[in-house]
């Protein structure tokens, strides 16, 4: 019974290496346009910040459309851009920890093989796994550390754009805030 349930949980292990192997590949071709995008935002981030200039475009609807409870409106507006930076963030988070995982899974599914191949004293079999399981984990690895070093620069830019937000949405409140002082003095 329990040889039953290694020969069918080594099976299972076999049966995800194809999917596992695909997976890997497809982290390694979104890492590499991460780092494209990423490269082509730096590029632009030397005029603005794209998410800087639609957030002041909103703001300034905001501000244009006079409606009551302007404040709560702005804090509203600024929390939602701050939500959807940190969601861009998601995608490169899931890769930091997708990798290595991978990558491990890479590794141990034709470790399984080689130690069979070792068993019935095929040493070409064996080495040709052993080279696939290295690869693998290597690759993991690597997909994961070129995604955390692109989640660093981008959470620095981000909170700086959070920071500009924030700062954008105070002037205008007190903007709104003097003007509102000054009609209630004219009116009075």
């Amino acid at each position: 019974m329990i040889q039953l349930l290694e020969h069918f949980l080594f099976e299972i292990g076999n049966a995800l290496y194809l999917p596992v192997i695909v997976a890997l590949a497809g982290l390694v071709i979104y890492v590499l346009l991460t780092l494209g995008a990423l490269a082509h935002e730096a590029w632009e981030r030397r005029r603005s910040s794209r998410a800087v200039a639609l957030y002041l475009a909103q703001l300034h609807i905001e501000l244009a459309a006079r409606a009551p409870h302007l404040d709560a409106r702005l804090e509203r507006l600024l929390q939602r851009a701050e939500l959807a930076v940190s969601a861009s963030l998601d995608r490169i988070r899931f890769v930091i920890r997708a990798g290595p995982a991978l990558g491990l899974m890479g590794t141990l599914i034709p470790m399984g093989v080689s130690l069979a191949a070792l068993a019935d004293g095929d040493i070409p079999q064996m080495a040709s796994s052993m080279v696939m399981a290295f690869t693998a984990t290597v690759v993991g690895l690597g997909c994961g550390v070129i995604a955390y070093l692109t989640a660093l620069v981008r959470e620095k830019w981000l909170y700086a754009d959070i920071c500009e937000m924030e700062y954008q949405t105070e002037i205008a409140s007190r903007s709104l805030q003097d003007v509102a002082k000054e009609e209630l003095s004219c009116a009075t």
